[in-house]
């Protein structure tokens, strides 16, 4: 059996995905994202014999971590911690924007890795969507967050997303990855797949496929830099 523990589940009225990931032979799992249904996150993977041990963020807005939005509460971190009491992972640049104390948070940086029995997680740091927006690569996959979709990208007009940084983090880090790893993203936007490849979306995706950064960016109605 591949010691690789690996779920995708979705979640919550805005499509997203959330992944549960662990080691098979220590029966260890985090979570990413743990966002709207926490209690059944958290009883899904006990159902597979696995104990949720900690949670890596992938960005701080509210339909990933919880928290208040336009005056109804999300749940997110708050239950997790409740439900689960590990630690948080966070990129080290949203960690004052977690909607639970930093105190139960680990920063992370480029360079962080997270071992989760036998199975190496690294740590992608990924701003464009957001400053401290961060991928997971486990093994023959990503998980993208916000920052690649199927067919397209993250936004790059909220407070706080950078379009020339985006560009970037897709052409610059994930492109960079071989072509046979697995893009497993933040929302279920494309409906016709629940993942793809950094391949196909190498030759499909318009986002990744601008003859240069200027480009790009006029693409998106930003002023070249």
């Amino acid at each position: 059996m591949d010691d690789l523990y690996f779920r995708q589940l979705l979640v919550g009225p805005m499509a997203n995905f959330v992944y549960l990931i662990g080691s098979n032979t220590t029966k260890e799992a985090v979570v990413v994202d743990p966002a709207w249904g926490v209690q059944e996150i958290i009883d899904t993977a006990a159902e597979d014999g696995m104990r949720v041990t900690g949670a890596l963020v992938t960005h701080t807005h509210f339909d990933h971590v919880g928290g208040k939005f336009q005056g109804h509460h999300i749940p997110g971190l708050a239950e997790f911690l409740e439900l689960a009491k590990g630690k948080i992972y966070v990129h080290k640049a949203e960690l004052e924007r977690l909607p639970v104390p930093p105190s139960e948070a680990v920063p992370t940086d480029a360079q962080f890795t997270l071992e989760v029995g036998d199975v190496l997680i690294e740590f992608i740091h990924t701003p464009g969507h957001t400053p401290g927006s961060q991928c997971f690569r486990v093994r023959d996959r990503v998980v993208s967050g916000d920052t690649l979709f199927i067919g397209s990208c993250g936004r790059t007009d909220l407070p706080g997303s950078d379009p020339g940084a985006m560009y970037e983090s897709l052409t610059q880090k994930l492109a960079k990855l071989d072509e046979a790893t697995l893009v497993f993203p933040g929302h279920n936007y494309a409906q016709h797949a629940t993942h793809s490849s950094i391949g196909l979306e190498k030759a499909r995706n318009p986002m990744l496929r601008f003859p240069s950064k200027s480009a790009f960016l006029s693409a998106m109605g930003y002023p070249a830099e």
